[in-house]
């Protein structure tokens, strides 16, 4: 097998391990470890998650950033009962349907600026509760932070939307697959921009940030948190996301959280994004759609320039329609890399 010669842009899930991670993985190989989270490894994991989410949260490991999601979403859900998220949300368009598969439920999305929901949009676009058994009922309004088009909500964003919701009686989950970017935008700690704010369900990604991988949920010591905690292990358990092996999952949390690893590889990931928007956004024929705030970066391009420019760089066209790609950073993309992808930009466009 070959080394790939050059960094893409497709997806932070493209790129590699951090070499602290590899590192964590391979001393937690030594010797025999009790199975499915009995072990050392991953109750440092858990009280790790616990101190990044405030006292009383309670934080479960998995493989994945869709079995998060779902397992998140079953603990908190009945079949009668809906999921509210934006257009763009993950688990509306790029889970195959798995939320509605394995909760039974509903999924309700609703017209988001930029990637974010506001309460009014939300109130207006919700169908009138007035007809009884006949309609499923909205009970978890889902943020994604940062949200599919690479925007944030910051903490008093969240707070103002967990508080209609919970005037609503609706729960609030928040998909932190890229939360650590988030935070690191904002300048804020992971529970300010969730749990402190008054999310009661998170999924925090591991994987998009520098973990082989592995994601988690996190249920804050909220009456609907502490609800849907108390049947979670259920739900992981029959969504396939329970490892026998947990300890490699948790080691490589425990390099994450132990230190600053999490904010150093969202916050070098979200500066390389900016860099590039700042590159493109002077080359003819590209236009930068959303404002940059995390790791990704939107572009309008003509054809002339994005068919042969995705093509050499890995990236893709989010809405082909509208000529608009994609273009996602990692926490090793490099100034090389950035230089690499503009000058052949130029070139086209000349």
């Amino acid at each position: 097998m070959t080394t790939p010669s050059r960094r893409t842009f497709a997806s932070d899930n493209s790129s590699g391990a951090h070499p602290d991670v590899i590192a964590a993985i391979a001393e937690a190989n030594h010797g025999h470890a009790p199975a499915y989270g009995a072990d050392s490894w991953t109750a440092r994991a858990e009280a790790l998650l616990e101190e990044h989410f405030g006292p009383g949260t309670r934080g479960y490991l998995l493989f994945n950033g869709t079995g998060a999601n779902v397992t998140a979403l079953a603990s908190a859900l009945r079949p009668h009962q809906a999921v509210v998220c934006s257009t763009d949300a993950h688990l509306h368009t790029d889970e195959c349907g798995a939320p509605v598969r394995f909760t039974g439920s509903t999924v309700l999305p609703v017209t988001a600026h930029h990637g974010l929901l506001t309460r009014e949009t939300v109130d207006r676009e919700l169908p009138p509760g007035d007809r009884g058994e006949h309609q499923v009922v909205p009970a978890v309004l889902s943020l994604t932070n940062s949200s599919e088009l690479g925007t944030i909500y910051r903490p008093d964003h969240v707070a103002d939307l967990c508080r209609w919701a919970h005037s609503r009686g609706m729960a609030v989950h928040m998909d932190g697959a890229r939360l650590a970017n988030a935070a690191a935008s904002a300048g804020c700690s992971l529970a300010e921009v969730s749990t402190a704010a008054g999310v009661d369900i998170v999924t925090l990604g591991g994987t998009k940030n520098g973990l082989v991988f592995g994601d988690a949920v996190v249920f804050a010591p909220t009456s609907a948190g502490r609800a849907a905690s108390e049947v979670f292990r259920y739900a992981r358990k029959q969504a396939m996301q329970l490892a026998s092996k947990m300890r490699f999952i948790a080691a490589q949390f425990i390099a994450l959280l132990e230190g600053d690893l999490w904010l150093r590889n969202a916050t070098a990931a979200n500066a390389a994004a900016r860099e590039l928007a700042g590159e493109l956004a002077d080359v003819p024929g590209i236009e930068i759609a959303y404002p940059v705030e995390a790791n990704a970066v939107f572009a309008r391009m003509t054809p002339r320039i994005a068919r042969p420019l995705s093509q050499e760089f890995g990236f893709y066209a989010w809405d082909p329609r509208a000529d608009l790609m994609r273009l996602v950073c990692s926490y090793d993309t490099d100034r090389a890399d950035i230089d690499a992808l503009v000058a052949a930009a130029r070139r086209l466009s000349a």
